[in-house]
């Protein structure tokens, strides 16, 4: 089984859902074509934004919109799970596009391997990250008092294709996650991996570590 890999540099964010969505569209209806690609993968970082998800609180924003506007940033309330997360500079956003009925797995499953592809990233740079157990993502700390979020996960799934993905701190500037209760949590941190680290590992490294480790987790090539 294949899957493209394509690498979006930075891409407004409203540019790359538009692009997502006709993947995903694209990928849902060749669903019974004889093929062993299984969809697209993308890598991108993206200009700040917020974004909130189907479920998600509008009162863990912490500020009002037009504020964002004048710290350079957008906001949007998306068709993925979970609640408000930031996106900007520094964090390797990645969205796989894939249709796990061909892969086969279950939705369950495929989340599990985007967190465990995470948790191998961060061990590369000499990070322990894990899972808390109710709470998506990955955390740093995770048995600790106040655990500090790695990277957050949402998906979306229809017909078993997938769309969204997860958003990994790499050298993100983490003062813009004060302005909401990352993923609806008031009592719990963020990180990075230069926070955690105190070095600045480049995007292209760690974008090669995250398709390398997914490409094992999903068995695709």
């Amino acid at each position: 089984m294949k899957a493209v890999c394509r690498d979006l540099g930075c891409m407004e964010y409203a540019a790359c859902w538009q692009l997502q969505r006709q993947l995903f569209d694209d990928l849902l209806a060749r669903k019974h074509a004889a093929s062993d690609e299984v969809g697209t993968i993308l890598l991108v970082e993206h200009p700040p934004v917020y974004t909130l998800g189907k479920s998600g609180h509008a009162e863990n924003l912490l500020v009002a919109p037009e504020q964002l506007a004048a710290w350079g940033a957008t906001f949007f309330h998306i068709d993925r799970g979970g609640d408000i997360t930031f996106h900007g500079p520094g964090q390797l956003v990645c969205y796989p596009i894939l249709d796990l009925e061909r892969i086969g797995i279950g939705l369950r499953d495929y989340i599990d391997a985007l967190e465990t592809c995470v948790i191998r990233t961060a061990a590369r740079y000499g990070i322990r990250a894990g899972r808390i157990a109710g709470a998506s993502g990955v955390w740093i700390d995770e048995q600790g008092p106040r655990p500090r979020k790695l990277c957050a996960v949402g998906v979306r799934s229809s017909r078993f294709v997938t769309m969204h993905g997860f958003a990994l701190n790499v050298t993100t500037d983490l003062a813009w996650f004060s302005r909401i209760n990352p993923c609806g949590f008031s009592d719990r941190g963020v990180a990075s991996i230069a926070s955690e680290t105190g070095i600045r590992p480049p995007m292209d490294e760690v974008k090669r570590i995250v398709v390398e480790e997914l490409r094992l987790r999903l068995g695709i090539e």
